[in-house]
């Protein structure tokens, strides 16, 4: 279980909750000179980064979703995993316009692990949401959000919606409201809206501004205690923590 949102407006915002069974997974915050990320302790015994932030803007994350049939892994040249090209995203390896090529002319299939979509977006407020088995969208819109459900083709995973999950639904509502100074603040508002408890609890929620290319995050849902990795300019998370998110 996740939320994703990416926000155009003065600055471009994005926002991120990870949300996982920590019975099934093993994660850990990654800060490097070049990247910010959530890595996934995968069996080859490294972190990978699946969740992230690359200094020059790319933004990438996995969700994940109920999977289809026409989506599912297959260990072919001709097929490139969701899970590799998010990861090639992420450390910058390519552009979100490289993505779109690959996407255009490769199928994208599953994970042979997990079946996820993923959100990738660059520094120019650009969205690519991808869909194994189901197509992709190019946008660049006031603002762009997905969790754990498809899209794209919202009938297709419908029939999975947890009884009670309206998270799509209620960061909809409040993204609809924010206008062009649409801030830090409020998007750890959003995040804190839509957090989750219990076994697929949120334990990770960052918020990454481009025009301070900064990121600041939260861990185990704590969002009076801001963290903060730069990659750049200087931002201090403190009076955003001063606040506190109500």
């Amino acid at each position: 279980m996740c939320t994703r949102f990416v926000h155009n407006g003065n600055d471009t915002i994005v926002g991120f909750n990870f949300d996982i069974d920590l019975t099934v997974w093993t994660h850990t915050v990654i800060r490097e000179k070049d990247r910010f990320y959530i890595g996934i302790k995968m069996p080859d015994g490294n972190y990978h980064s699946f969740h992230g932030i690359n200094k020059n803007g790319n933004v990438g994350t996995l969700l994940y979703v109920n999977g289809n049939e026409n989506g599912k892994y297959i260990a072919n040249k001709k097929c490139c995993t969701i899970s590799e090209l998010t990861e090639s995203f992420i450390k910058g390896a390519i552009t979100l316009d490289d993505a779109l090529n690959i996407v255009k002319n490769n199928k994208i299939v599953y994970a042979p692990d997990a079946t996820m979509q993923a959100m990738l977006s660059d520094k120019y407020g650009r969205v690519l949401i991808i869909e194994p088995g189901l197509g992709y969208r190019l946008e660049q819109t006031r603002y762009s959000l997905i969790t754990n459900y498809s899209v794209l083709r919202p009938e297709i995973t419908k029939p999975y919606i947890v009884p009670g999950d309206d998270r799509f639904e209620r960061a909809d509502e409040q993204l609809k409201k924010c206008g062009d100074n649409f801030s830090v603040v409020e998007a750890f508002h959003i995040l804190k809206s839509v957090k989750q408890e219990g076994i697929w609890a949120t334990r990770v929620s960052f918020v990454y501004s481009v025009s301070e290319n900064n990121v600041c995050y939260v861990l185990n849902n704590d969002f009076e205690h801001i963290l903060e990795y730069q990659f750049k300019k200087n931002q201090d998370c403190s009076d955003i923590s001063k606040k506190k998110v109500k």
